[in-house]
């Protein structure tokens, strides 16, 4: 088993920056991936941004240029950091970790909200 513990959310005004956190605790040794979602009100959760072990990232389109996803193993922790935010952004944002045994686990979730 695997936790996640997610933190950093807030309130930001257009164009701002903001910090996501999570914290792996548990199986960690298990963990290949490492990635933060996000479900905007009547959507449907989208990726925002993968990070493996090795280091190799991926964003979404949307994202791109504007949000950096990065690690640091020492403290079993994932960094989202957000730039340039923009209303659209606006969701609530979910830290996943994907193991070699093909499972996967969800934190509870961390609220953004950009205000124009």
């Amino acid at each position: 088993q695997v936790q996640l513990v997610e933190s950093g959310g807030g309130l930001v005004q257009a164009g701002g920056s903001l910090r996501l956190s999570c914290a792996a605790s548990g199986s960690i040794f298990s963990i290949n991936a490492m990635g933060w979602y996000r479900q905007a009100p009547g959507k449907q959760r989208e990726l925002v941004a993968t990070i493996t072990n090795g280091g190799s990232t991926n964003y979404a389109d949307s994202v791109k240029g504007r949000f950096t996803i990065s690690r640091d193993n020492a403290k079993n922790t994932v960094y989202l950091q957000m730039s340039s935010l923009k209303p659209e952004d606006t969701a609530v944002y979910y830290c996943n970790a994907g193991t070699y045994y093909r499972s996967s686990y969800w934190g509870q979730g961390t609220q953004v909200t950009v205000s124009s």
